[in-house]
């Protein structure tokens, strides 16, 4: 079916508001069978709120969502799903301890009367009917995060959906595995499901989409289809009202003195990790999530200790470093779950900045909260966070918005050695292009130490790079090496060019 064929699924004049907060203001927009509609829009644009109404999370204060052309209202996404809607979640909802086909059928009735085997064989067709290759005898804890999604899939696909929407869904793969996903969401359109694909990321709406809605500050500013479009310039106009491709000053300056040595370091995922960084310098490391990183990170950041080897800040012992450090001129730590580790959702803008901040804002037992919040509010300026109200709760941001804010209060405290881990996932291009000359422009007066899945992002900023695979340093080379370059792919693979 086609766009002139009746639409499987129509918004009609879709409102939302969070307090003062408009987060869609008057959609419309018609989802065919068959087609992948790409949603587009910087963060907060409104894209995940009005997906979000559609899946049964949220309900609209105004308009209807009509389906097959009959008003149709979804109280849970229980209802959704029984209506042939799901949503793929960036966070997974899966039993860890089950195997794949125990999740697939988890909760439907039918599982109950189901011998296992039964279900691994109807999860086996399931997978390859839709190009989702998986072993349904696998247990949910040993697979990778590119797996884990496909078994939400699937789930989804049991459960008969005929729309599936996807949020944001790369953020958690690598680029093998965003590939292998792309090829099974066009097989899915081939097979007449409707795919929404939500998405900030230009290359890859380009690569997946039949058709575009845009959307900017809440409402959609153009739709068209991807055969319309001419190049990435042009959706960058409607998305964010400007032309924008990452332009960054990456110049090379000349390493200064040591403000991180990490010597043997080992514990029961790390082996023997070699590595230093230095005042003026970029240090990347790269490699499929859960090769050590995680260990790594909060080793040299003060949450677990070194179990064994050394680690020394500004040329202090790790131990006495922490004992005594300094909430400023110091280390920053810029955590990759800016929901959780970086932030208090249930606290305002003012109060998440004094969680690392208030050491300037205190005299004595007084707390000087009124300075503090004029201090915010000229970052949620100079760093475009909206809305520009630093009152605002934590949990009411966007994630792309409450990442600037995360950037906004630890660069305030003017750090020596920052640890970056997967900054910029989940912001669009201008948000990216902001945090990486933000990054480049810190190392003036740091050391920098980036952990990304992105190797995009490694490159363009990274004066070095390291490749990890099952708690190893595989290699470090500089990224004028062009031969080293063309390896990383085989040395994320564990494989030894």
């Amino acid at each position: 079916m086609g766009e002139n064929s009746p639409a499987f699924i129509r918004l009609e004049s879709i409102s939302k508001s969070f307090g003062t907060v408009h987060a869609n203001r008057d959609i419309s927009l018609d989802i065919h069978f068959g087609k992948i509609k790409a949603l587009l829009g910087e963060n907060g644009a409104g894209k995940s709120t009005l997906m979000g109404m559609l899946a049964g999370q949220l309900q609209p204060d105004k308009g209807s969502i009509c389906l097959h052309g009959k008003p149709v209202a979804f109280s849970s996404t229980k209802a959704a799903i029984k209506a042939g809607i799901g949503m793929v979640y960036q966070h997974f909802m899966l039993v860890e301890t089950m195997t794949v086909a125990e999740n697939v059928f988890l909760g439907q009735e039918e599982g109950f009367f189901l011998q296992p085997k039964k279900m691994e064989d109807l999860v086996k067709d399931l997978a390859e009917t839709y190009g989702l290759q998986i072993d349904p005898c696998a247990r949910i804890s040993d697979l990778s995060m590119g797996e884990k999604q496909r078994v939400e899939i699937l789930k989804l696909l049991q459960r008969r959906s005929q729309l599936l929407i996807f949020d944001e869904p790369t953020a958690v793969l690598t680029p093998q595995e965003a590939i292998q996903l792309f090829t099974s969401l066009k097989q899915m359109a081939r097979q007449g499901k409707a795919i929404v694909f939500i998405s900030h990321k230009l290359d890859e709406v380009l690569e997946i989409a039949d058709e575009i809605a845009v959307l900017r500050h809440g409402r959609v500013v153009d739709s068209l289809n991807r055969s319309d479009v001419n190049s990435k310039s042009e959706l960058a106009q409607l998305m964010i009202g400007r032309d924008i491709m990452h332009k960054i000053d990456k110049r090379p300056l000349e390493p200064k003195q040591m403000v991180l040595r990490v010597k043997d370091l080992c514990d029961n995922v790390l082996k023997h990790i070699n590595f230093e960084v230095r005042q003026g310098e970029v240090l990347g490391i790269v490699g499929v999530a859960g090769n050590g990183q995680k260990p790594l990170v909060e080793t040299v950041c003060g949450l677990k200790p070194v179990e064994q080897g050394d680690v020394s800040i500004f040329g202090e012992p790790w131990y006495r470093f922490f004992s005594r450090r300094s909430w400023s001129n110091a280390l920053c730590y810029i955590p990759e779950d800016r929901r959780g580790l970086a932030s208090c959702l249930n606290l305002d803008l003012v109060d998440n900045f004094l969680l690392t901040t208030r050491e300037g804002f205190s005299k004595g037992p007084w707390l000087n909260k009124r300075e503090a919040e004029k201090k915010v509010q000229g970052l949620i300026d100079a760093f475009g966070v909206q809305p520009k109200d630093a009152r605002i709760l934590a949990r009411q941001l966007s994630g792309g918005n409450l990442q600037k804010m995360v950037l906004a209060r630890e660069f305030y405290r003017r750090p020596r050695l920052i640890v970056a881990e997967q900054p910029t996932q989940g912001l669009d291009i201008a948000a990216t292009e902001d945090i990486w000359n933000l990054l480049l422009k810190a190392k003036d007066k740091a050391g920098i130490l980036l952990l990304t899945g992105d190797l995009t992002e490694a490159l363009s900023l990274s004066d070095r790079i390291a490749v990890m695979y099952e708690g190893r340093i595989m290699d470090t080379f500089y990224t004028h090496d062009t031969q080293k370059i063309n390896q990383i792919g085989l040395m994320m693979a564990g494989i030894v060019p």
